[in-house]
Order: structure tokens, then sequence, then C-alpha cells
């Protein structure tokens, strides 16, 4: 992993100011698979600032550093890239895996974490993707594996949450230095310290699920996630101070989980007469952001105080688009409208 990492760009090459006049807040990364790039969009005049080449096969959503300079992605192939927005820039890479399913990033920007299938494993890369731990994703008498299918950061905990659904567990890893020591195994009396510890910072700790779980979303409290298994039709809820199932859901309800607001979209959607797929808003919320079902070529947007459409936008097969004020902020725990 180490041989495979380079620098574009070493830390502080680049100014420490946007190379463009548009607010670098309000900025759309909008990743298109037909052709595996992705295009910068100025929220406020919607239009393209900068397009650029990505390695093929893009996971999961881009992760931003918390002042939303910086950008990382992850490919199918496990490499693992740090973009600088203001400089339209890719300062470095690194291959953390073979098959990788899923980035995180921590709400304190000093860390990046993998979530891989080949090798099982989560990997812990420091803010310039140096690596800092291999997490075999293994059970606790190292005999079973699982890939890690998600991973997610918990900014209120200081810990990323990852779903390994073949050994039906739920890992949380702290990345605070002063995190807890975790037990491991039985522990007779904590206070006289009669078991075996291990450091609370960047280890794991385990809660074991009846029923296995692939993708899960963080609910708000900061405290439970919501969680469902490949192609089941229930979803259960699990509250990560008591380390167990406390509820379950269905899949609309999970789906429904972080969506924005429901209200707007509902009225966009009444206004244009038909289903809208994945609507995300510019910072200030005057702008919609949408796709029609079936027409990954086009990008519309809306604007939410007409609900008409402002323009529409060509694109090569749309994934995903982001808009880098509204990310941060889910980021950091703040899941308002």
């Amino acid at each position: 992993m180490r041989a495979s990492r380079v620098v574009h760009y070493a830390p502080g090459a680049l100014p420490d100011a946007p190379a463009f006049a548009a607010d670098p807040l309000n900025l759309f990364i909008v990743v298109e698979a037909g052709d595996d790039h992705v295009t910068l969009l100025d929220g406020d005049r919607l239009e393209p600032i900068h397009r650029f080449a990505s390695r093929p096969s893009l996971q999961g959503d881009p992760q931003f550093s918390p002042e939303g300079r910086y950008v990382f992605f992850a490919s199918r192939e496990g490499w693992i890239a740090k973009f600088d927005l203001w400089n339209l820039k890719t300062v470095a890479e690194v291959r953390a895996g073979s098959d990788t399913r899923s980035l995180a990033a921590s709400s304190d920007g000093r860390f990046v974490a993998v979530g891989n299938a080949v090798p099982a494993a989560l990997v812990v890369l420091d803010a310039d993707l140096q690596p800092v731990k291999l997490l075999a994703a293994t059970d606790t008498a190292n005999r079973r594996t699982s890939p890690v299918s998600q991973v997610r950061s918990a900014a209120a905990r200081r810990s990323f949450v990852a779903a390994l659904p073949d050994l039906r567990e739920i890992w949380e890893v702290s990345y605070d230095p002063a995190a807890p020591e975790i037990a491991q195994g039985w522990v007779h009396d904590y206070k006289l310290r009669e078991g075996r510890f291990v450091p609370g910072f960047l280890n794991p700790r385990r809660s074991p699920l009846d029923d296995a779980i692939e993708d899960f979303r963080l609910l708000p409290d900061g405290r439970r996630l919501a969680g469902v298994a490949r192609g089941g039709d229930r979803g259960q809820v699990i509250h990560l101070d008591v380390r167990r199932r406390i509820s379950s859901l269905d899949r609309d309800r999970f789906e429904a989980i972080g969506s924005p607001d429901p209200e707007i979209v509902a009225r966009l959607q009444a206004a244009t007469g038909t289903a809208l797929a994945d609507v995300s808003f510019d910072r200030h919320g005057r702008y919609a952001l949408a796709s029609l079902p079936g027409t990954p070529d086009t990008l519309i947007v809306y604007g939410t105080s007409t609900l008409r459409e402002v323009k529409r936008l060509s694109v090569r097969k749309l994934m995903g688009k982001y808009n880098v004020f509204n990310q941060i902020r889910r980021h950091s725990g703040n899941y308002s409208p």
C-alpha cells in the first residue's frame, strides 16, 4: 500500500485560496460514470467550472474535509484519490485494496477509512493518504472473514462505523485518541481490570447482530443507526451504546433517512407531473438538481420558489451529485433540512 502511494503536490505546495470566483462551498460534485469523469458545477451560476477524469467505477459518496477544500474519491479497484477543489488538482493517490466498497472521512479531517471486500479489511489512512492501520475483517477467533460493505463517520461519537454482513457484526472504530479501552472477551471486574483490554483508539468495538446488515444510515441523534440486509424488506435499528437491536423498520422508511426536504420534493414532482430521481439542493436552497428515471444523461435544474425548470445540463450517465456545503454539514452531524 505504501509503495502505491503517489504525491502529485506536497502539502503546502498549492495556494490556500480558490483559483476561481465561484463560492467554493456551493459547488456540486457531479459524478459521471459514462466516461469516468467528474464535473465541478457552480451552484450559483449553474455552469461547469472544471471537468476531470476519475479512476474507473467510483464507489459510494465522495467524502469532504471539514472546511470543504478537499474531496476524497474511492474506485472499485481500490484507488483512493484526494482532490483539491480550490486548485482543481488531484494532490495524492494510494491503492488501499483491490475491491473497495465504501469510503468515509473523519469529522475532524484527520483520517479516511476504506471498506474493502478484497482484502477483507477496514483500512485507516491519514488525511495525506498515508496508511495508518489495517484491521482485518475477521471474527474474534480469526476464523471467519467478511467484506466491509459500508463505512460511515459518526461525527458526534468521533468514530467510524462499519458493517460486516458475513460476520453479522457492526464495528465502531473510534478516531478519538482519548477513547476508552475496549475489553476483549469476558471481564470479571472492570475496576480491578481483571481481563484483557486493547486501546480504544483505532480498534474495533464489536456489536453482534442476529441478522446481517449490508447497508446502514446513521440517525440524527448520533447514537442509533438503521440497517438493512441485502434484498431484505425489513431493517433494524441498532443502539451503539447498548450495542444491540432495539427496533425494526420497513425498507421504505430506511430509504427515506437523510433524504432532501420531502415537502419541497413532493411539490416539485406535482408541478412537473412526474417522479424525480436523486434530488439535491444548492447551498441556499434556491435550486434543486434532479434527473428523471431512465434519463441518466440529463441533469435538470428547478427553481425551488417557482417550481419551474431553469435549465438542463448534459451529463454522461449521472451517478450522483453532491453539494459541498450540504455534504460537510451532514458530515458534521447536522441533519436539519
